[in-house]
Order: structure tokens, then sequence, then C-alpha cells
């Protein structure tokens, strides 16, 4: 976690290394997961693998129990699952209310449990300056109230949720046209196949709605008096669009994205950020 998010922030210790890809041209890629990882126990030790993690373990306890909580609070009367005897209008309905119930539950899932999202980048990020503001969840919760309020525990939290909204549709409407139309039913192995669909679905999706989970990271850490949230590392946002422009127009949307085979980016001469 911590070597991915220091990637996000574009903190590449590091000098890239020249190799070739699959045309065999020769290229410049930047330190994989191993390398970095490998960095990071050389200057913080073992234990600075896991910054953040009490914080990020408990944003993940309290969105398993709100999303359990929203079920029960509000269930999905005589839920039935898409099944091959449906027609086509009637299996569409049962997907399109099982996605929005889904919906429901993740974005108030993700409102319960952002707050201590934000505190577990912060942590994580002080690597870049070893600061030490952040250094417990309690003490990170009443510096973050003092500091900014109620909304600063909930800076990131609009493009967090639009990329969860975006991911559940896109997923499980284009799993369900794809086992409709695509997977024929006399294929013997007709009913594997639409198992593993969603799954399918969910990778390539995740990547196309990456950009929000990276401009909801850096939201979360920008302008909040760490080194890795201000210039040089990046202005001081006015607001997520305006990091989402920044980005789009370095090509610096996927930035973090992937863990091995990292190719250093083009050198930029001047965007605007405006």
């Amino acid at each position: 976690l911590l070597k991915r998010f220091l990637s996000q922030v574009g903190h590449e210790p590091l000098p890239p290394t020249i190799g070739r890809n699959v045309l065999g041209r020769k290229v410049l890629y930047l330190p994989g997961f191993f390398t970095y990882a490998r960095h990071i126990v050389e200057v913080d030790g073992k234990r600075g693998l896991f910054r953040g993690l009490t914080p990020r373990l408990i944003s993940s306890t309290l969105s398993t129990i709100t999303r359990g909580s929203v079920k029960k609070a509000f269930p999905l009367e005589d839920m039935e699952h898409v099944s091959n005897k449906d027609d086509v209008k009637t299996s569409l309905r049962k997907v399109v209310r099982e996605t929005s119930h889904e919906m429901m539950m993740q974005c108030v899932s993700r409102v319960v449990s952002h707050p201590l999202h934000v505190i577990s980048m912060r942590c994580m990020v002080q690597f870049v300056g070893r600061e030490v503001k952040y250094s417990g969840v309690f003490s990170a919760i009443g510096r973050i109230f003092k500091e900014e309020g109620i909304l600063g525990f909930f800076v990131g939290l609009v493009p967090h949720i639009l990329g969860d909204v975006i991911f559940l549709w896109c997923c499980n409407l284009l799993a369900h046209f794809i086992n409709t139309y695509a997977v024929d039913d006399n294929f013997s192995q007709a009913s594997v196949i639409r198992s593993y669909t969603k799954f399918v679905m969910g990778i390539a999706v995740s990547m196309l709605t990456y950009p929000f989970l990276l401009v909801g990271d850096l939201m979360a850490v920008n302008n909040c008096g760490l080194r890795a949230g201000l210039p040089p590392y990046a202005p001081a946002f006015a607001s997520w669009i305006h990091c989402w422009r920044y980005l789009s127009a370095q090509g610096q949307l996927f930035r973090g994205s992937s863990l091995l085979f990292r190719r250093a980016p083009i050198p930029a001469t001047s965007f605007p950020i405006d």
C-alpha cells in the first residue's frame, strides 16, 4: 500500500533504468514493486512498509460493518437473481435493481469509512518529508478537526464515490449484456463462462475508473501541511476537478496504477493548471 501510494503522489527516489519494450525499443523503466519496497525498508525499516495500516484496517472494518447494517436496514425484498429463463426486460430490470441497491450500500459505507482513509493516506505520505505530524489515529482526528474542521475528513470523497458508482454500473451492465447476448446457451461451458464474466469485467473496468481513485487519494493529502501535498510535488488544488485537469495535462491520470513494469513519464515542459 505504501509503495503504491508514494508512486501515486509522484515520489520516485530511485533513478529509472533502461529496458526494452515488446517491440525491442529502449525505454526508461521506473523501479518495480520489490525494488521500491527494498528502498523503503532501507530508509524506514520493515515497519515502514506498514505505515497507515491501522487506520486502513479500521476503515475497511467500518466499511464492512456499514454495508451489513445498510443491507439489513434496507433489504432488497424478494431479491431474485437473473435466470436464463428470464426475458430480456425482466433480466435487465433485476440487474438494475440489484445494482441500485449495491450502489446505495457502497456509497454509505464509503462516506462512513472515508475519514479513516484520509488519515491512512496522510500517515503513509509522511514518508516523503520524514514528518511525524500524523502519528496516531486519535491524534490525527484531533489535528484534522482543529485545522480543517469536519470537511477535512471528507476531502477526496466525491471522486471516490463517482469511481465506485461508475465501476458498479459499468461492471454489472457489461457482464449482463455479455452473458445475455455473447454467451450461447448451447455451449457446454456457458455456465462456467458466465460465472467469471463479472470478475473479468471488474478487472477491466477498474482500470478505466482508476483516475478517480488517484485523484481522490491525492486530494486527501493535498495542501494539508505535508511536503508531498505541496509544491513541487503538486500545486494546492482548488478542487478535485482542478487536480484531474492538472494530471490529465501531464498525462499522469494512471500514475501508480502499475506495480511492476512502470515506464518513466516523458518530461513535460510546462502545463497550465487552471
